[in-house]
């Protein structure tokens, strides 16, 4: 996006200095403009294009397509109206048929709420009664048919044959739900006990949401750290945090075209609660805005309490200004709810000394803590850990985020102009609106200590703060990610992928320093972040986490020019160090093999065999063509096995395969990608035992490239064990599920969806009756 703002009130070194008429109107047209390609505003004429749209799906039985696009007509409806009711009905029979019968209750409530016409409601009652019938509902059930022949004896609105069909399955749906079988244990007993005393039973009492395992202390080269106070096992759990502030991240969604005003697609924005991140197929809308969506009326209570009542008419422009000046204001937006205290006072006093106000300019500096040893009346005081409060307590508060360095001396001018132009933009829309509530919050009672009168007034507090928060996200945000299923119509396996939901702050979490290759795994549910150890950890060993450049991904080159251009420091850890002395060909999961012997091939412009009885050399061009060439066939193949042309899919790939092998080492990352789509491909036909060879080849790639306890690890045997558990291999089923549960329960826990469903398909097996040998003969 390139801006035509002014840039002569630009400073140099860490100070910022913005004009208050800082956007010439020419700008101030652009950003309007710019603002309107998003469509936060309800249409009146969009709910009817949404579920016409939805019917289509519906009839497709396409129903979680359905769901989606009712909702889009929902978050478009204004509140009471015929609209918004018969979306919401129509969706609940989208939900009905997927299963979500207490959801499809929810919706059938809120299509009556909002006046849904009384000749259709009979229908919908009937789809009240079967969800009732099926949850075991059954007196709410009876009641909602007696109701019903009741008022069809009076109107004959719908033929009786409707109940005659009900009423002929209504017995055998009540001896259905009444026969409670009792679910099997989610975990072998050995393990449930290990893992359930690793839960957060023991808090720190310095840090919050922290394990006991761990302190908190200072380093002088690496600042903030934590620190083992004891030796840790695989998959303790070491903090349990709910992010400070989070938004959803967009995603391409919202932008239109005059062509494509209303969009069909399927977004984030339209699965996960804007407040609590919650997946759901029923969301809630804002009543003011069509963007905002939430799980449930409870969230769009609190959202429109703590922030939306604001962010509701700027939805447009926080769009355009991006996720972190959306989280800049989020955050300043929540301080009217904390009892920020002396942070508050600090802020204004820091304020009143490094803001000086010229004719035509403000001047904001840079905030900075001295976390040196002062004086104080003669006497040697020492400066509290930054964050801390007065006791020496690390919470999840507004003083621990506004202690999150924003690194402004490291920050270019460009970034740092875009950042301050944009807070300028927000607070001039801000004062535009009169937002009353925006600035009267500051006297709220929930504040336990006052703001300088003057400064709220002219929004120079609001400013500075959201500013300096802006600087800090570079290097303090988190994504808040979610694994998301990718299997297709033609398989089984159900293929995963880790995707960003949303950024956030977690204060406790921004305690953790960097490791290429970190001890810890961190997990998302909502948006509470989990981080447990991922390896035994020593009394005294630092707690590290990936900031994203990991050694399984990236080079130490790469890593260490991400690291330095976002993070602004040199990694030196082992992982690291360990790379730099090494002379190989480079990660094995990106080498060559020679054609001749199967030997490495090592070098930089041109490859020679590393076997020395070898004369094989060729060019690193000349081998990175024949790659590309092998990834352009690997994706034609792809698309034969997402058409559902699997023999010709097959061949394909057994072509690539055999290309391959002449040329890249075993362990290179399209080799495993060959062998898992090859797996896909026979395990859409059927073949499970095909599928089982090319899954436990693909293991041994995933296995060199991440380690035998890495996540990947587990995702890639929670597959295999769903081949085998198709195939009625038993024993070889039950092993891989005990190894996938090993490594999944160290990364998530015991209560996550994948380790559910491995103990599902474990009790299944136990139940079975022995078969001699099993079909895949493994």
């Amino acid at each position: 996006m390139s801006l035509e703002f002014r840039r002569e009130a630009w400073s140099r070194d860490t100070n910022i200095e913005v004009e208050p008429s800082a956007m010439v109107p020419e700008d101030e047209i652009f950003l309007k403009r710019l603002s309107r390609g998003y469509l936060v505003e309800k249409d009146p004429n969009a709910p009817p294009f949404y579920r016409e749209k939805g019917n289509s799906k519906f009839q497709e039985k396409d129903y979680t397509g359905a769901a989606v696009l009712y909702s889009k007509g929902i978050s478009h409806s204004k509140p009471n109206t015929e609209d918004i009711s018969l979306c919401y009905a129509n969706r609940s029979a989208a939900l009905f048929h997927l299963g979500q019968y207490e959801t499809c209750l929810e919706d059938i409530t809120r299509a009556q709420m909002h006046g849904y016409p009384e000749r259709l409601q009979p229908k919908m009652i009937l789809r009240k009664a079967e969800c009732l019938v099926t949850l075991g509902r059954l007196q709410e059930a009876s009641q909602a048919i007696s109701d019903l022949e009741s008022d069809f004896a009076t109107k004959r609105t719908l033929a009786t044959s409707s109940f005659q069909i009900l009423q002929k399955n209504l017995h055998h749906l009540k001896k259905k739900v009444q026969e409670k079988e009792s679910l099997p244990e989610t975990f072998p007993p050995t393990l449930a006990k290990t893992f359930e005393d690793m839960d957060l039973k023991e808090e720190n009492e310095q840090i919050s949401r922290a394990s006991s395992s761990v302190s908190l202390c200072t380093d002088p080269l690496k600042g903030r750290c934590l620190i083992a106070t004891k030796d840790i096992l695989p998959g303790e759990l070491l903090v349990k945090e709910d992010a400070f502030v989070s938004v959803l991240n967009p995603g391409e969604r919202l932008r239109h075209s005059l062509g494509n005003k209303w969009d069909t697609r399927i977004a984030n924005g339209d699965l996960y609660c804007h407040r609590c991140l919650k997946h759901t197929l029923a969301t809630v809308p804002c009543d003011g805005c069509s963007y905002a969506k939430y799980c449930s009326q409870e969230c769009m209570q609190q959202a429109w309490e703590l922030y939306h009542s604001v962010e509701c008419p700027l939805g447009a422009l926080l769009l355009s200004l991006g996720v972190f000046c959306h989280i800049a204001l989020r955050l300043t937006l929540l301080t009217r709810f904390e009892d920020v205290g002396k942070v508050t006072s600090k802020l204004c006093d820091e304020i009143s000394n490094s803001i000086s106000f010229p004719k035509s300019k403000t001047l904001i500096k840079t905030l900075n803590y001295n976390q040196e040893e002062n004086e104080d009346n003669g006497k040697v005081v020492k400066t509290p850990i930054p964050g801390c409060d007065i006791s020496g307590k690390y919470e999840n508060n507004y003083n621990a985020v506004f202690n999150l360095l924003p690194h402004t001396e490291n920050h270019s001018p460009e970034h740092k102009f875009l950042c301050a132009v944009s807070i300028s933009a927000l607070c001039k829309e801000l004062e535009a609106a009169n937002l009353q509530a925006f600035a009267t919050g500051l006297n709220s009672s929930k504040l336990k200590a006052p703001v300088t009168p003057q400064l709220c007034a002219d929004f120079n507090i609001w400013g500075v703060a959201m500013l300096r928060h802006m600087l800090q996200l570079q290097c303090n945000a988190q994504a808040i990610t979610t694994i998301q299923q990718t299997e297709s119509k033609e398989s089984i396996i159900a293929n995963s992928r880790q995707v960003r939901l949303a950024t956030g702050i977690f204060p406790v979490v921004s305690l953790l320093n960097h490791s290429c290759s970190p001890n810890t795994s961190v997990s998302f549910t909502s948006t509470v972040a989990t981080i447990r150890a991922a390896q035994r950890i020593r009394k005294g060993q630092e707690i590290l986490h990936c900031y994203g450049p990991h050694k399984s991904w990236m080079g130490v080159a790469e890593r260490q020019q991400k690291l330095r251009s976002q993070y602004y420091f040199d990694c030196s850890c082992p992982a690291c160090h360990t790379e730099e002395l090494r002379t190989a060909a480079g990660p094995r999961w990106e080498a060559f093999c020679c054609n001749s012997c199967r030997a490495l091939m090592q070098g930089d412009d041109v490859l020679s065999c590393d076997n020395k009885s070898c004369t094989e050399s060729v060019s690193r061009d000349h081998l990175v063509s024949q790659l590309q060439d092998l990834q352009h066939q690997v994706g034609m193949a792809q698309k034969l096995l997402r058409s559902g042309k699997l023999e010709q899919a097959i061949q394909q790939l057994l072509g690539c395969q055999r290309d391959a092998e002449s040329f890249l080492s075993p362990e290179h990352t399209m080799m495993g990608e060959i062998e898992d789509d090859l797996a896909q491909a026979y395990a859409a036909l059927g073949d499970w035992q095909k599928s089982a060879t090319h899954l436990q080849k693909s293991l041994r790639v995933v296995e060199a490239r991440h380690g035998p306890s890495s996540v990947e690890m587990g995702h890639e045997l929670f597959k295999l064990a769903q081949v085998l558990f198709n195939g009625f291999a038993v024993s070889e089923a039950l092993k891989t599920i005990q190894k996938a549960e090993k490594v999944l329960l160290v990364h998530y826990g015991p209560w996550s969806d994948e380790i559910q469903e491995l103990q599902k398909m474990r009790s299944c097996l136990l139940d079975l009756p022995p078969i001699p040998g099993g079909p895949l003969g493994l």
